[in-house]
Formats: structure tokens, sequence, C-alpha cells
């Protein structure tokens, strides 16, 4: 039986003297083909096989020669005299023998060839790499840098992917076979030699493919090449750039095979030997293969997401105000926060009376639905600012719409990508110049910073409501304040946890205790403010604003405004045209304009002493339009009549209507006021 194994058996079996030297050995074992036998017998195994390690070896023999402890299933890297440049994988086994007495003899190794095992074992490791690290951002360049990562060393010694620009811009990746003239990006680079190794084309060069060559036939035809590379090759020719980085790297071996998907060309895999002497062999071809598709799936997959998010983003900007309006007292600024959580939105809005609603708000997601979302709702927003609401009435009127939004979604198609939940916050506020004071409501938890005229900052503590969509509303409710001339008010609408405590020296602080410079720089200053503070973990739980907006306040020109208290009589509508024409004489308003304007004024305080209740106020406002406003005590709301033929009356707020540019009600503690705006023009046209 011995002798059949020695003289037949596939497995390596070798019988070593305690000097482990090689007593016998079998011949039929793969790692003896060609080698005399008389050039192994009488040796030390570790002079006579081509181990790659052959310390570790002798260390692995000798301790079970001294200990008895046996050597079970131990791989060991080798290489054959036939082919020195090819490497071996052998699983060694070793076992001590011993005489009856009890004397060492020697040592037994059985060694079995298990190199296909071991490749294929390497080849399922590396897939397993690039199915778990390729792709884990939606970034194509990060992408192929990943890719690069993990073949090398491990399949290559140089991998570089190139990628067809229009893809990383998430346009459509163009059908096979690529035509000759389309540009690529060189997008990742790894050599085992380092980053000085020399390339073709530095990392983000942009050129097409010079043909014909491997890869331009690899991204025709979407197959795989595999290449021995040496001096007499003619393509080398067509691509003398790419030809002399792989002469000076030395290169010996290529393989290049596309990035397609779906019959488009997105990229394409070169991976080359330099170090390792075996050339690319069918199973490698495959394994490359396995690794474009699954990296061909993900390279499309950020192209969609940047092609939805350059396009969500554009929706974005469309739908946003080009620019806050600045009014006479009241200058403003925005800050947009990045942010992977939602699509925000700001607004500010010009109202009766001189003043102006503060809007900013966010709608929870990304991508395109988020984005229509967004601006469905600062359209409302806008739409009810316009019937003079306060700003918990507007916010419970807001919510309706998005409560109906959300009602909306679950008859969606089942693919559409929209969470089932709506969930959106806004802070709205109204400031009024006139009286200096500040309202402001929530939906969420909104925040609003009051930073005086001498620096110091105050954190005002706005009621917090529901946000919107929520299936559990809370009654929403407003605050009122006052607000120093040339103040700074800083909305969100989420808190902003850097002001908190009032004692906190932080960054964001020391930059709002400066905020008398102009408001683009306190801008840029706050994002760097933020930004530093992330970095730095300022804010662990990662919450914070992701917009601001900033509102300076300016003095309103008390002579820009003229406000009288008339008598209940029925003479108080001759007294109002008087003081309005010598008041807007004193304004160089045109003669037109005064006329149009005393008789909505007559008609104003005539409806007011008929239906209202005293004290009757008039009030004149010299800004961008002009407006006149009379206030009394009656909660009674006017309507606007079609008088008939022969009705006596009825006809004033029609013609109220028809000479102002805008006209309506507003409400307050103390009664209505009603209001009118007319464009306004000085006598020079």
């Amino acid at each position: 039986m011995l002798d059949a194994l020695f003289s037949q058996s596939p497995v390596g079996l070798h019988l070593l003297d305690t000097d482990l030297r090689v007593v016998r050995v079998n011949t039929a074992t793969p790692a003896m083909r060609d080698v005399p036998v008389d050039e192994v017998i009488g040796h030390r195994f570790d002079e006579v096989y081509g181990l790659a390690d052959a310390d570790e070896a002798v260390e692995l023999v000798r301790g079970v020669l001294d200990s008895g402890v046996p050597l079970v299933g131990h791989l060991l890297r080798a290489h054959r005299r036939a082919e020195p440049g090819k490497e071996y994988f052998h699983e060694v086994s070793a076992f001590r023998l011993e005489a009856p007495s009890g004397v060492v003899l020697g040592v037994a190794v059985a060694v079995v060839d298990v190199t296909d095992r071991e490749r294929e074992r390497a080849r399922i490791e590396v897939l397993r790499l690039v199915r778990e690290r390729v792709g884990r951002t939606l970034d194509v360049m990060a992408t192929c840098q990943e890719l690069v990562d993990v073949l090398v060393p491990r399949v290559a010694d140089i991998a570089v992917v190139e990628v067809v620009d229009a893809v990383l811009r998430g346009d459509d990746p163009p059908f096979a076979p690529l035509p000759p003239d389309v540009p690529m990006r060189r997008a990742a680079f790894r050599s085992s030699g380092g980053p000085d190794e020399p390339q073709a084309h530095p990392l983000g060069d942009v050129r097409a493919l010079p043909a014909p060559t491997p890869y331009t036939q690899a991204v025709s035809d979407l197959r795989p090449r595999a290449v021995a590379l040496d001096e007499d090759l003619p393509w080398l020719l067509a691509d003398p750039d790419r030809a002399e980085a792989i002469r000076a790297s030395g290169a010996r071996a290529l393989v290049t095979a596309p990035l397609a998907a779906r019959d488009t060309v997105l990229g394409l895999i070169s991976l080359y030997r330099t170090r390792q002497p075996d050339p690319y062999d069918e199973d490698d071809v495959n394994l490359v293969l396995q690794l474009a598709d699954h990296t061909a799936l993900c390279i499309d997959n950020a192209r969609r997401y940047t092609r939805e998010h350059t396009i969500a983003a554009t929706v974005q900007r469309q739908l946003l105000p080009r620019a806050p309006a600045s009014h006479t007292a009241l200058e403003t600024a925005y800050l947009l926060l990045p942010s992977d959580t939602g699509v925000q939105w700001y607004d500010t809005i010009p109202l009766s009376g001189a003043r102006t609603a503060l809007s900013v708000g966010s709608v929870v997601g990304q991508g395109l639905h988020a984005a229509t979302v967004m601006g469905q709702l600062r359209t409302v927003v806008r739409s009810l600012a316009a019937f003079d609401l306060e700003p918990n009435e507007l916010l419970a009127r807001l919510n309706d719409t998005a409560a109906f939004l959300s009602a909306e979604r679950p008859v969606l198609p089942t693919a559409d990508p929209l969470p089932k939940a709506l969930a959106a916050r806004c802070a709205y506020a109204v400031y009024d110049p006139l009286t200096r004071t500040c309202t402001v409501a929530g939906a969420g938890s909104p925040s609003i910073v009051v930073v005086h005229p001498d620096g110091t900052t105050d954190v005002r503590d706005v009621p917090s409501g529901s946000p919107l969509g929520s299936t559990e509303t809370t009654p929403f409710a407003a605050m009122t304040f006052e607000v120093p001339d040339d103040s700074l008010l800083v909305l969100s609408d989420t808190p902003i946890p850097a002001l908190e405590p009032p004692s906190d020296p932080g960054a964001l602080r020391r930059v709002l205790t400066r905020a008398n410079r102009p408001l683009e720089e306190l801008r840029d200053d706050l994002l760097y403010a933020f930004a530093a503070g992330a970095h730095v973990g300022a804010d662990p739980a990662g919450g914070g604003p992701n917009a601001l907006l900033l509102a300076r306040t300016h003095p309103f020109p008390a002579d820009q405004v003229a406000v009288w208290e008339l008598p209940d009589a029925p003479t108080a509508a001759a007294t109002a045209r008087r003081l309005v024409r010598s008041r807007l004489l004193d304004w160089d308003v045109t003669e037109e304009t005064a006329f149009e304007t005393e008789v909505i004024v007559s008609e104003l305080v005539t409806n007011g002493v008929r239906y209202g209740s005293p004290p009757l106020e008039l009030r004149v406002i010299n800004d961008r339009v002009l407006t006149c406003e009379v206030r009394d005590s009656s909660p009674s709301t006017p309507h606007l009549r079609h008088a008939s033929v022969a009705d006596e009356g009825g006809r004033g707020l029609f013609i109220v209507a028809q000479l102002a540019q805008a006209w309506g009600t507003r409400y307050g503690t103390g009664g209505k006021t009603i209001w009118t705006e007319q464009t306004h023009r000085g006598n020079d046209g």
C-alpha cells in the first residue's frame, strides 16, 4: 500500500528525517513534476522546493518535530521550477513519526495542491468586497474610486476607471458602439506602486479614446479584452501617451472591460499587472465582467440620482425668489445651509400698512417631489398672506393644505418615491415698522433671535406648534414683541442650538454680536460658523437650522406717514379730503393721483361713519405704494356690492376697487382697518 501511495497518489507525501532532509517523496505529486528525485532525496526540503515563505515552512515543521503536535491544513505558497513566475497554493499537514520505543524518527508531510480552490476563493472574496464597498454613495467619482481601492492589489497592480463625461452630469449615456468623439473622464486611478506611478493622463482629464485599441474595441462590442503586453503591439501606436505609461510602469498584462447598462456605455475599466507575472486567464476575465456589471449598475444609479438632484435643484431655484425683497424699513437676506434631510424655502411678502411678512420653511424629503411640495406650500403662504391673516391663523389654514396633500399620498402609485407621510415646518412672522412690533408663529419648533443695536442677543421663546401635515394637530399660537430700530432679526423654522444657553461663547454668538455689518458679509460669516460647529461636533444631535432669514430693521421716515383722528359726524369726509389734499401736495403727488386718493378717502370715511363705530382714524402712508387706511372699532365686514340703476347708494367700495390697485380689510384687537393701495408716481412721471 505504501509503495502504491508513494508511486501513484496525487497527494504529495514526503518523509523527512530529524534534520528535515527528504528521505522519501511521492513522485506523482505535482510538486515533483520535472524535478529529478536525485535532486531531492537527502536535501533539506526548504532547499529543493520553491517555497515562497521557506523560513515559515521550516519553523512550522520544526515545531511539529519538537512538540509532536500535528499541523493540519496549513496554506503555503510555492513556485515550480517549470513555471518560476507562477504562484501555487499548497495545503500542508505534518505529523511526527515515532518508533514503538518512543524514539523520534522524523516527520511525515502531506501536501495537496489547492491552487484552483484558493483562486476561486479569492475571486469570491473580491466579489464580496466589491458588492459591499462599491456603490455606498450616490456619487460617480466616489464609486469609481471605491472600485479601484478594492481591485488593487487583489486583482491588478494598476487599475484605471474612465467614465463618459456626460454621465457625471446625469445625462443619458450613449448607446454602443461608443462614437469615437465621445469625451471620457479619468475618474479613478490606483497603483500598488503608490501615487507616483506613471499615468497616461492625470485624474480628471477629459478626452476621447484614440482608436483602434483594445479599449475602443471593448466599448464598441461591449466585450472585454485580455492582452499580453509586449513591444510588438501595433495598437500602441494609436495611443502614444498610454503606450509610454505602460512601458514606464512595466505592465505585463492588461484586461479592459466596458461599464455598460442596457446596451449603453457608461465607462471603461482597465486593469494592469506589473508585479504579478501571471497573465489574465478566462476566469479572471469572467471575474472582471461581474465586477464591471455591478459597478455599472452603481454608476447608473448615481447618474440617475445626479440627474434627479439637478432637476430638483433647478425646480427649487425656480420656485424660490431670486433674492429677498428689501423694503423701506426692512433689509433682508437669506442663508440656505446644505442639507440632505429636506428642501427649504424662504420668502419676504409685502403687506398692507408698510408691513412685511417673513416666511421660512422646509419639507422633509429629497428630490423633485419634495421640491414640488415646497413650491406648493410657499405659494399657499403667499396667497394666504394677501388676506392679512394673523400668523397663527395663516398657519392653521396652511396646515389644512398640508393635510390635503398628505391625504393624497396613499393613492399615489406604489412606485412613487414619496414617503407616505408628509412632514413640513414653517415659521411665519409679520414686522410692522410703524409700531416697531413683530408677531411670529411657527409649525414645528421655530426660533427667532433679536440682535439689538448694542450687540446683545435675545432668543425669543416662540410657541411651538405641530409640524405641517401632522395627524395630531395642536392649536397654533403667536407672540408679539417690540423690535428696536436698527436691530437684526434671525428667523428659522428650527431651533438654533448654538445660541442656547445665552452665556454660550460660541462662534455663532460672536458673529451675531457684530451684526452691524452688511447683511451679505454677515450671512457668509454665519455659514462659516455653522460649518465650523458641525466639524467640531458643537451639536452632537445633528440638529440645527437648514435655512435662515435675516432682516435688519430701519426707522420708517416720520414725514412719510400722516395720522388723523376724525370726528364721528357727516362732515368727517370733507375734513378727510382737505387733510389728505394738503399732505399729498407736500409729497409731490400728481394731480390725477391726488384726485383719485381724495375720492377713495371720502368713500372710506363715509363708510366708516355710516356703518362703523367711533373712534375713527385715518392714516396715509407714502411708501412703495400710496396707502390709505381708515380704522374704526366695529368688527363688521364691508362687502363689495354692485348697485342697481335705481339704487341711491351701495357703490362706495365698488368705486374704491376701481381706483385702487388693491384693497382689503385687516382685523385687530380694537376693530378693523379698511385699506387701499395705489401706484405712486411723482410729478416728474
